[in-house]
């Protein structure tokens, strides 16, 4: 990917506090809200303390850590410097993969703070981004813990990946003259639905957006009905067709993949499905679609699932065991974290897990780029823009699960059929890349409008 450099005009003033605030509310970038608001963010701090009550024994179950950094407590943040401060919020693994490519871009240029909600989110943005940026955990959704982490973190400007507007959050920047912008934005249709129930509540917290970033006309036609005002919000593609590397479109296996194929006993003679994050009842619908004689790989997405997953495929060897199955075996759970990409280079075809269950597909990008034909299911809701945008290319198969096992027996049975869904996919990547230099253009742009680059802090001493 061709790095472009991002240019950055600070401005200076020495007003005070509040003129700033008033002049960065009167000006296109953010609005403070009014009383009234003020009095809608106090209600939802009691309407949140009364569903975290409710849903106590769920938490519990679910064993999250970092607490203490969910209630605004992140820990050292690193004293600001001259240069202006970007937080980033990725609220997940998916999220913190589509930055890959736009942190190159700003990193010369800005301080960086990347921040995460779940536990998988924050080892992944460690893992890639720890060497260059501050990595902290995002708050809940509270005033107080909101404030804390504001006056920690002291951003310049936040940028959130995809949707992940949370009122008070947004309310407390607007306030302290941050500007807020959501970059790679998505709306999906069920959100909206969801949204717009509510849309007297959150109308004011949309429009004090500073920028929208949407990945297609769609998208950015519903954050305009939730209130965004329509000069902020543009449309910028998906950076998730940045975030691939299509160097490695169709060559040979690497190391690692040819490793994991060794270890787990996988004939490279015989044909090889490899199912990707997989949702419950996949692993057991695609075994059964699975023609004779094919070897089949399952990857679940999530990992309290394993056990379920290899009740599902019969006689499967399990990644974990670190040893090989009996000759002949043809059934094959990928129960570990991080080697999916090496599964993926070993596929003669792909199938999109969680797009034949109700839970909104998985990102298909990552086997199209390395020039794998890719099947998919009608559920692919969170990522229907990049999919609709592969079937136009047709460079993806799109099926119902009653149909999947005369589909997967086509496909392999037609090689030349899935070389050229393969060529497609990797032409159809090409011409889609670019989002994230965009958004870097943009935040860089944003930035320079703004009155004053050091935020305010927050008035509640009390607040640590």
């Amino acid at each position: 990917m061709i790095r472009r450099t991002v240019h950055y005009s600070p401005k200076h003033t020495s007003r005070s506090a509040s003129a700033r605030a008033d002049s960065f509310a009167a000006g296109p970038t953010a609005r403070v809200p009014s009383r009234r608001g003020s009095h809608v963010v106090n209600l939802l701090d009691i309407i949140y303390c009364l569903v975290v009550v409710g849903t106590a024994p769920w938490w519990a179950r679910k064993k999250r850590t970092g607490w203490r950094e969910r209630f605004g407590h992140v820990g050292q943040v690193p004293p600001r410097s001259r240069r202006p401060r970007v937080m980033i919020h990725a609220v997940s693994v998916g999220e913190v993969n589509a930055l890959r490519p736009l942190i190159p871009l700003l990193l010369d240029r800005f301080d960086l703070v990347v921040s995460a909600s779940t536990d998988t989110g924050i080892a992944r943005a460690r893992a890639l981004f720890a060497e260059h940026c501050t990595i902290v955990r995002y708050p809940l959704d509270l005033s107080r813990s909101v404030a804390r982490f504001l006056d920690a973190v002291q951003p310049d400007l936040v940028a959130l990946v995809e949707l992940e507007v949370w009122p008070n959050f947004v309310t407390a920047c607007a306030r302290r003259s941050i500007p807020v912008a959501v970059i790679n934005g998505r709306l999906s249709e069920r959100s909206f639905r969801g949204y717009r129930k509510i849309r007297f509540a959150l109308r004011r917290t949309f429009a004090s957006l500073s920028l929208v970033g949407a990945q297609d006309e769609i998208y950015r036609k519903r954050f305009i009905a939730m209130g965004v005002v329509p000069d902020r919000c543009k449309v910028t593609g998906s950076m998730k067709w940045d975030a691939v590397d299509l160097s490695r479109a169709s060559q040979a296996p690497t190391e690692p993949a040819l490793r994991l194929a060794e270890e787990m006993g996988i004939d490279p003679t015989r044909p090889l499905i490899v199912a990707g994050s997989t949702a419950p009842g996949e692993e057991a619908l695609i075994h059964r679609a699975c023609p004779p004689g094919v070897q089949l790989l399952c990857a679940p997405r999530h990992p309290p699932r394993f056990d379920q997953a290899a009740a599902d495929l019969p006689g499967c060897v399990r990644r974990s065991a670190r040893r090989p199955g009996p000759p002949g075996t043809d059934r094959f759970l990928l129960d570990t974290i991080g080697e999916l990409s090496a599964a993926y280079e070993l596929a003669d075809l792909v199938v999109i897990g969680r797009s034949f269950t109700p839970q909104r597909g998985s990102d298909p990008t990552e086997p199209v780029a390395l020039g794998k034909p890719v099947v998919v299911g009608p559920s692919m809701e969170n990522f229907e823009s990049i999919t609709q945008v592969l079937e136009r290319a047709g460079a993806i198969v799109r099926t119902l699960p009653d149909d999947l096992a005369e589909v997967l027996s086509s496909l392999l049975s037609d090689p030349h059929r899935r070389h050229d869904l393969a060529t497609r996919g990797v032409e159809c990547v090409r011409t889609q890349q670019g989002a994230s230099a965009q958004h870097a253009e943009l935040i860089a742009a944003l930035l320079a409008r703004a009155p004053e680059n050091t935020p305010i802090r927050s008035d509640a001493a009390g607040a640590r």
